[in-house]
């Protein structure tokens, strides 16, 4: 948007400067020749006096004085075209011949050319001597133009001069208009950004720009204030919530477990099934928990840059090795994949491992009999043989208490994949969810490095 509004400004600006300097460049240039003709036509026409006198010794004297201080040559013909008096022209001249032949004929002479500041050529001139049909003769003129060109050029070195400083003034006057309009946007757009990353309490400077502006800020300060205001609320209430139902959860595990040797034979689905529902009620709250808390870490990272790094390769080793024995009793190969230690990734240790945990708790699960995991570069890829996700499920793996239609009534909350989503991208890295090439699941963690 800068560069449009500048071009748009910069372009009017010099169609406008053009717009005057023009005019005042052809206005200065005819003036200019308007004064060599008037002045020439002067001095063509006391020749031509002189002559109508008969005043020989006067023309002859008068036209040797005027060649000598101008450098200008002219010639003085009869009606017979005999020269009275040649100073630097020949009547034989083929450009001095056609003028003389008008001359005797009356003929106007044609204007001059408009001179520029680029003109050199000399331009002939020629008065008949006498009125009507009484002309008795011709006088013709070689001008120079050089000196009038020389002050045209001045005139427009002047006026070029003043059309490039208020060129100069309407640059700097768009900069400042534009750097005072697009200033405000500017910090409108980096305060969106970081709304949009969850940063608490986002402002913006209202001070500069048009009122209109001003206003806008205002309002967007408001509006950051609300949104952080309503996503704390949001996250101490699950917080909140989470640790006040720990207690009386906690409680009634006690009660539930105690009355397992009291339950008869006829009960024991019943128990058995409360047991599956506390249990599930406890997972949710644990899952509540982790969800607040990566939230948090999210906001925090957005105010403060985090520089705790690890190398992910011996995290996922770990990982691998922690998960191999519930990977066996659940009839899964945990496979280590192409595995590199060379590099760190931007992540704490127990972060990149909750992550783990939730996608290699998922795969076996969910992901058929074999399980591939691979760390190279600063990518970490999980790969299983499983059913997989369709691909109108794939987007929504992320969503909260998202559940698949094939798995609705396996363990689980549908919290973990949003809780390591959350996690990585606090980060700046991505959690991608693509279909195998054979089937199953690819789950790609990306960190920065």
């Amino acid at each position: 948007m800068r560069a449009r509004l500048l071009v748009v400004l910069l372009v009017f600006s010099v169609t406008a400067v053009a717009a005057f300097a023009w005019p005042l460049l052809a206005v200065t240039a005819r003036e200019r020749t308007q004064q060599l003709s008037i002045g020439r036509t002067a001095d063509l026409a006391r020749f031509a006096g002189l002559a109508q006198q008969d005043d020989t010794e006067q023309l002859v004297s008068e036209v040797t004085r005027y060649t000598a201080l101008y450098g200008e040559p002219v010639i003085v013909v009869d009606a017979q075209r005999q020269p009275i008096v040649a100073a630097g022209l020949n009547v034989d001249d083929r450009e001095v011949a056609p003028m003389i032949d008008a001359a005797l004929r009356n003929q106007p002479a044609p204007p001059i050319d408009t001179v520029m500041p680029w003109s050199t050529s000399d331009v002939l001139l020629a008065t008949p001597i006498g009125t009507g049909s009484r002309v008795i003769g011709a006088v013709v003129m070689r001008a120079s133009v050089r000196a009038a060109a020389d002050d045209v050029f001045r005139g427009w070195a002047v006026i070029l001069a003043g059309a490039f400083a208020a060129l100069v003034g309407c640059v700097l006057l768009t900069l400042v208009v534009a750097r005072w309009v697009l200033r405000p946007l500017a910090e409108l757009s980096r305060g969106l950004g970081a709304v949009a990353a969850g940063q608490p309490h986002a402002h913006v400077r209202g001070r500069d720009g048009p009122r209109e502006l001003r206003e806008l800020a205002s309002s967007f300060n408001r509006m950051s204030d609300a949104v952080s205001e309503a996503a704390e609320q949001q996250r101490r209430l699950i917080s909140d919530a989470s640790h006040q139902l720990r207690n009386p959860l906690a409680a009634l595990r006690l009660r539930v477990d105690s009355l397992a040797p009291r339950v008869i034979v006829e009960g024991k689905p019943s128990y058995e099934s409360a047991v599956r529902e506390v249990e599930r009620l406890e997972s949710l709250l644990d899952s509540l928990l982790a969800m607040a808390h990566a939230e948090h870490t999210a906001t925090r990272l957005t105010v403060s840059a985090d520089t705790e790094v690890c190398v992910a390769a011996v995290v996922v080793m770990e990982r691998i090795d922690a998960w191999s024995v519930a990977a066996s009793e659940a009839g899964v190969s945990l496979v280590q994949g192409d595995v590199d230690t060379s590099f760190e990734v931007r992540c704490p240790e127990h972060d990149l491992s909750q992550v783990l945990d939730v996608v290699l708790d998922n795969a076996i699960k969910y992901g058929g009999t074999r399980v591939v995991v691979s760390c190279v570069a600063n990518a970490i890829t999980v790969v299983d043989n499983g059913p997989g996700l369709s691909a109108e499920e794939l987007p929504l793996a992320t969503t909260r208490f998202w559940r698949s239609r094939d798995n609705s009534h396996a363990r689980g909350s549908g919290l973990g994949l949003p809780i390591a989503d959350r996690l990585i991208t606090a980060r700046g890295g991505q959690l991608l969810l693509q279909a195998g090439e054979t089937g199953g699941l690819v789950v790609t963690i990306e960190l920065p490095s």
